[in-house]
């Protein structure tokens, strides 16, 4: 009998450290990068491996971060996204893995500012606008002043590319921000 307070006691105190807003952070963080290694596969499998660059799979599980955890989460799954995506299957290509690294952590710092002052659909369009103002600054500076190679690509070119990646980003991530903080209450 004392043997299953015990067990309950510590079940308990399981589910009391799982449902904390710490560990859904934790947790949740963990999730989206693994979303941002296993979407950008998708993508890749299913229409190919130009996918990445038309429709940014792995912008969605940052931005998602972003909103619904913060810059350091938004950051934490660029990074380990990316990483882990290159570690795993060699995309991004090494010479666009930094330049991608940067860019990601831009819209993860931008999101979660800007999504303090104003609602998520005005911080997404925000972000994605200053998100690429930034990212050419950081682009014309590496290349022009670092001398650092380029990967092959320019901001505007990006845009023109990834026109279905930013639609689906809009029309998709704060219905997914939203129905995750219900579904782990963490506005509660």
């Amino acid at each position: 009998m004392l043997e299953k307070v015990k067990d309950l006691k510590k079940e308990n105190r399981l589910v009391e450290i799982l449902s904390s807003t710490k560990a859904k952070y934790i947790v949740g963080t963990v999730l989206l990068s693994a979303i941002g290694v296993a979407l950008p596969r998708i993508f890749h499998v299913l229409a190919g491996s130009s996918s990445g660059a038309t429709f940014l799979p792995m912008h969605i599980a940052v931005l998602v971060a972003s909103l619904t955890f913060g810059a350091l989460s938004g950051s934490i799954v660029a990074g380990s996204s990316i990483i882990c995506s290159y570690l795993l299957t060699g995309m991004p290509a090494l010479a666009r893995l930094p330049y991608m690294l940067i860019e990601l952590v831009i819209y993860a710092v931008l999101l979660s500012t800007l999504n303090k002052k104003f609602n998520s659909y005005v911080s997404l369009i925000a972000t994605i606008i200053l998100g690429r103002v930034l990212y050419a600054g950081v682009l014309f500076v590496a290349i022009n002043v670092l001398g650092f190679q380029t990967y092959g690509i320019s901001v505007i070119e990006s845009i023109k590319v990834g026109l279905p990646g930013i639609v689906i980003q809009l029309a998709s991530v704060p219905f997914i921000v939203k129905a995750i903080k219900k579904g782990i209450k963490l506005d509660a």
